[in-house]
């Protein structure tokens, strides 16, 4: 059986010229997706504290560009956001497993955005091969958000961990289904 070819575009020239990128990338999130499997509770402090630094980080820095800002609305907004998301960072950096529990809502509606868009990518470069691998991947990420909403707040815990290792293996794996098929 052979495989139709990747329509001629842009877009899907772009794909071919990016196709080993593709391929470390999926290499990339498919061991990180199996790393997060084993150690589930690894998993959920990683994830819960660099998010708590990329919050406070950036709350930081946006708490010090603000003053750049001219106009008192904008100058307030700004200051506000980087105070609350510097506060947001700190609290994540000191009560991870509280913060887990957040987290795990966030990264359930994340995972429905990223399986829809996912489900959009595996049509756009549909009938090619590896399309179905980006669908299949598309699919797991929204069964896996409806697990996390349904299940929240008491698989906060280890859930977490296990959901993003999931997500990052299907993924991984699908970026690699994609760039192989781009190399014929």
């Amino acid at each position: 059986m052979t495989f139709p070819v990747l329509p001629n575009g842009p877009f899907h020239d772009r794909l071919r010229a990016i196709s080993p990128r593709l391929f470390w990338l999926g290499l990339l999130l498919t061991l990180l997706g199996i790393a997060a499997i084993a150690f589930p509770e690894f998993g959920t402090l990683a994830a819960t504290l660099l998010t708590g630094w990329t919050l406070l980080i950036a709350g930081v820095l946006v708490f010090i560009s603000s003053f750049w800002i001219h106009g008192t609305g904008p100058f307030f907004a700004a200051n506000l956001f980087g105070l609350l998301s510097g506060a947001a960072g700190v609290f994540l950096l000191f009560n991870p497993m509280a913060g887990a529990v957040t987290l795990t809502l966030i990264v359930g509606i994340m995972f429905m955005f990223q399986g829809a868009s996912e489900l959009v990518f595996a049509l756009e470069t549909r009938p090619a091969k590896g399309w179905g691998g980006m669908l299949v991947s598309g699919i797991a990420s929204i069964v896996l958000a409806i697990i996390i909403v349904s299940g929240w707040p008491g698989i906060s815990a280890i859930a977490l961990g296990i959901l993003l290792g999931i997500n990052f293996l299907t993924t991984g794996i699908a970026y690699i289904a994609v760039s192989r098929s781009l190399k014929g």
